[in-house]
Order: C-alpha cells, then structure tokens, then sequence
C-alpha cells in the first residue's frame, strides 16, 4: 500500500483536548503574561521564532510553558510544494517540540516556496487529484517522522486554479480522511476566501468534516471593497463574528484564538478581544460547554 493511499495509523486518532480561549504568544507582551496572571487559557507560538538554540525567545517559552499549555504553530513546512521536505526544519521542530511539549502542533495547507526559494507567503494549493495525493504522501511523512498527526489551517487565497477538479472544502475533507490530520478553521481566512471568490462559507462549514476541527482562529482583516486581505492586524469584524457563531453551531465547542500579528495592542486589549469569544461561545452553547 502507497503512503498516499494508507490508511491513517491508530496514534493518529487521538482528539487534542479542549483548551478553551488562547492567544497568540508575543515578545512584546512576554513580560505581562509573566508578571500577572492575563484571563487566558491557553498561548500558541510561531514555531519557527523558537527554532534556534539558546537565547531570550526559548527562556521566555520555557516560563511561559512552566504555566500555560502550548500550542505550535508554523508557517514553514510548506507541506504542499514539490520541493523535497526540509528534513533539517523538521529535525529543529521535532527537537522544539520535545522541548516544549506542545498539546498539537500545527502549519498552513499551503506551499511557501520551491526550487531552493522561500516567497515567504501562504500560497495556494490547486485542488486535484494530483495534488490531494501529493499532499497525503507528505503529511503521512511528516507525522510519521513527528510521531504524532499535525494539524493544517485552511489559508486565505486571492486567486484560483482553473484547472481545480474539487471545491477546497472536498479537497480538506479527502486530506482529514486519508491522513488523519487534523484541522485548524480559520474562521476568518474563510470569510476572506469566499468573498474573495464568490463561494458560500456555510457551504465551507458544512463541508469539512466536524470531528477533525481542533481549533478556531479569529483575526481582523481588510477590506478593500473588490477584495479583501488577510492582514492580521486589526479587531474581528461583526460579518466575522457572526461567522464564528456559525462555526460554534455547527462543530461544537472548539478551541479558539485570537490572531494578532502587526499593530499588536497592548494584552489587555486583546484578553478583552478574547472575551468576546468567550462570551459568544457561551450565547452559543451555553457557559458549560466553553469552560476550559
């Protein structure tokens, strides 16, 4: 049987727990989190800012990980490029995740580069079936090589492949079937896609399959009236929101974070921002089922 076609192994099928409302860990804000004691539950870190050996970044994880669980958080496997996997990044994050002990660690279904190039940005992926099998073949690889099944993030996309043969949400649900992986929902990454590109996001919620989502994320964006960026550095809009509150009636209760990465507030804004999760959650589905 071909990794492409295997089937997912058993240590693949266990559901990371539910750790309730996180943020995004940030240097500028490494001294409050220690200094007090910030309504969070939970922090996710940017992998690769933690992959180098010694220095201030890995003493701060450490501290903050003696208090917080912790998620990992990539942007650099690049699991859907033709170029070979980097086994030297994947050495590193192995070597960070023995050291931190992240409850899952995760990366973007995306391709970040090729042919010795790192674009530095989330590109996406042409949904066929070449490219689902080419897919499959690496995340079997990855996790077997982590010991542990990974997580993938649908990312935001301004263009489209004419030559797809399946709606994004068939190809993540073929991927989530074939690997075990699991999935990171971005809500508004598919906000911005689908008006971006004219697709119903309900059709996208209804399409992914519910018991693989182990984490929201919320962000800002900006939008520019034809088209609408990713930017990550602004408040979740009302339209996003409302969306999260589809989200939470349709899958349940799921980890969720607040994403902010440029013109970062300072923490208690965005613990405040948290706590409109935190509060729509509970309209939603009730106190006692968003409790960590």
């Amino acid at each position: 049987m071909t990794a492409a076609n295997a089937s997912p192994s058993p240590r693949t099928s266990e559901r990371p727990p539910y750790l309730g409302f996180g943020l995004g860990l940030r240097p500028q804000h490494y001294q409050d989190v220690l200094d007090g004691s910030p309504n969070v539950d939970w922090f996710e870190v940017v992998s690769e800012n933690y992959m180098v050996p010694g220095g201030q970044p890995l003493k701060m994880l450490d501290r903050v990980r003696a208090r917080y669980p912790i998620v990992m958080h990539g942007v650099s496997l690049s699991i859907a490029s033709t170029a070979p996997l980097n086994m030297e990044y994947l050495r590193d994050l192995k070597a960070l995740a023995r050291r931190a002990e992240p409850v899952f660690i995760s990366d973007h279904l995306c391709w970040t580069g090729v042919h010795g190039i790192n674009l530095h940005d989330l590109l996406p992926v042409p949904y066929t079936q070449e490219a689902l099998d080419h897919v499959v073949s690496r995340v079997h690889r990855v996790q077997d090589y982590l010991g542990q099944a990974i997580a993938l993030e649908n990312v935001s996309s301004y263009v489209q492949f004419s030559h797809s043969e399946m709606s994004e949400w068939e190809f993540i649900a073929e991927l989530t079937k074939r690997t075990g992986c699991w999935l990171v929902f971005d809500v508004n990454n598919v906000f911005v896609s689908a008006f971006n590109h004219e697709f119903d996001a309900h059709a996208f919620i209804a399409g992914v399959p519910k018991e693989r989502i182990v984490q929201f994320h919320l962000a800002g964006h900006e939008h520019n009236m034809s088209h609408i960026v990713d930017t990550h550095d602004a408040i979740v809009c009302d339209e996003v929101w409302d969306l999260y509150r589809t989200a939470l009636r349709h899958f349940g209760p799921v980890s969720a974070i607040i994403e902010r990465d440029d013109h970062i507030p300072p923490l208690a804004e965005l613990v405040a921002e948290l706590d409109v999760a935190r509060k729509v959650a509970a309209e939603e589905l009730g106190q006692s089922h968003v409790a960590a």
